[in-house]
Order: structure tokens, then sequence, then C-alpha cells
């Protein structure tokens, strides 16, 4: 899946250029650049926000060398980035937002409401109990190792490994 491939958290600070240090709180930003996803880390006292036309932005902390934990999962920062990328056709966003929507209906941020078959092509109509939005989720019918790719760039990406 190599046409949306996202770096990891680099650990360095696209300001700066400084490496990120154990402890150190920063934030990460995804955005499009020449028709892929990229992702830019800064360390917290080089944020400015997020510039304009990002899909997603969020927050975190370098691990420590005895930290094991895994990073919480910000639901909010994850559904507005799956409902940020309604309506994109390009085949690797369909993947990764399929990929994310199923995240989401795991976690309970989302209700699959029903499916249907379109012209041949899955379709689930998912609903925010919290908010009553609904979203229309094209099923790009991946294999199971194009959905494990996926879910590993999801990851990946959001700095979850």
């Amino acid at each position: 899946m190599t046409e949306y491939q996202i770096q990891p958290n680099a650990r360095r600070c696209s300001v700066t250029g400084r490496e990120l240090q154990p402890g150190e709180r920063y934030f990460s930003v995804l955005t499009e650049e020449d028709g892929r996803f990229v992702r830019r880390d800064y360390a917290a006292a080089s944020w400015q926000g997020p510039p304009h036309g990002a899909y997603s932005f969020w927050g975190g902390k370098i691990a420590t060398p005895d930290g094991r934990r895994r990073p919480t999962i910000d639901d909010e920062m994850l559904l507005d980035c799956f409902a940020r990328m309604e309506g994109d056709t390009d085949p690797a966003r369909t993947r990764f937002r399929y990929v994310v929507g199923l995240l989401l209906i795991r976690r309970r941020k989302l209700r699959l409401e029903q499916s249907a078959n379109e012209d041949g092509t899955e379709v689930l109509y998912l609903r925010c109990p919290r908010s009553g939005d609904r979203y229309r989720l094209i099923d790009p019918a991946l294999t199971e190792e194009e959905t494990s790719a996926v879910q590993d760039e999801v990851f990946q990406t959001l700095g979850w490994e």
C-alpha cells in the first residue's frame, strides 16, 4: 500500500529540526502534499496550531525508555479525521477511511445503521450516537492482508505503534 504510506513520528520538530526528548510533549499534523498524506511533528514550544487544510492533528508525549503503555486514542480527533474524508474518492484514502470507520465502530463512537449493495459496491451507513451525524462508508473490499496493512498504516500514522 505504498500510495499512502505515512511516516511514523519522526521524533524531530519540523520547525526547529531539534530531536524530541523522552517525556516531551509534541503535536502532529496530517496534511496532503502532492496527492499523498504527510505527517509533521512539532515540539510543544514550536506549535502554532494546525496549518490551513490539515486533515487532522493531535498531541502526544514521546515515550520514556521504560514506558510500555500504548498511547490513548483521541476519539474526537479520529472522528473528525473520518468526517473530513467524507466523499473523497481517492482509492488509498477510501481504504484509509474505511479502516478508521471500522475502528470507530469497534470503539462504539459510530454505529452501523444499515448496509446496502449499490451498483455492486457494499456501502455501510453509520451514525454517531452522540451527535446524530450520519455517514456513508464505502467498503473497498479489502483482502485480509490489505486490511492488516491499512490498519498498520493508520496506527503508525497516529503514533499508536
